[in-house]
């Protein structure tokens, strides 16, 4: 399927970057000193604000503390827990730097960390301390085409969890899904692909040409 965007918004884990095994060891940790472990198993993880969790899980008079310590464990566990994913380079090699967006449900001091350790630079980064409302909320989706001066409607999200997925479609955002972490049929999205490597994308007048297949 060819597509011609204004934008394209990236989520970062699981789409650009794998970090889930750091992702599931300093929330498994996590959980044990907050001795929410069987509560824990219970919430869904990927894709949203750390915030969130942590609000399912404990009273909000402990969310900021214990949001500072997740920051904490897994800033710690970033070198030698990001591999990037297939793919990823060569798409965003070909792109011109105003095009593009890295749109994460991280906090910014963990996504510049991750990036830098993948050697991802994007010129803007929408992270969890930039909104009020994360994923799946069209929020942070919407921030970053305002900033990139990008119609929502022209714009395409690379997602591979199904609460990103979820805010991009609110946001009136066409939708790229990959199947790094979540099975094809939990995926809703106009285009389904494997990861970034069946993808290709091209600079042309006013925007962007991308061309998505198995």
């Amino acid at each position: 399927m060819k597509i011609t965007a204004d934008a394209l918004l990236f989520d970062n884990d699981g789409t650009l970057v794998s970090s889930m095994e750091s992702v599931v060891r300093c929330w498994t940790r996590w959980a044990a000193e907050y001795g929410v472990t069987e509560e824990f198993a219970r919430v869904e993880l990927h894709g949203r604000p750390a915030a969130d969790i942590i609000g399912d899980l404990l009273p909000a008079d402990r969310v900021a503390e214990a949001r500072r310590r997740i920051d904490e464990l897994e800033v710690e566990d970033v070198p030698g827990g990001v591999r990037l994913l297939p793919g990823t380079l060569d798409l965003l090699a070909g792109l011109p730097a105003e095009r593009w967006a890295v749109v994460t449900s991280a906090g910014r001091a963990l996504a510049e960390a991750r990036l830098a350790e993948a050697g991802i630079r994007p010129g803007l980064l929408i992270t969890a301390d930039d909104i009020t409302r994360g994923k799946p909320d069209p929020e942070p989706f919407l921030l970053a085409a305002g900033k990139l001066g990008a119609d929502p409607a022209r714009c395409v999200v690379f997602e591979d969890a199904p609460a990103g997925l979820a805010a991009a479609r609110a946001a009136g955002m066409r939708t790229v899904a990959l199947t790094t972490t979540t099975s094809r049929a939990e995926l809703e999205a106009d285009i389904v692909v494997e990861d970034l490597s069946a993808v290709s994308a091209r600079a042309v007048d006013g925007g962007v040409e991308i061309v998505a297949g198995e």
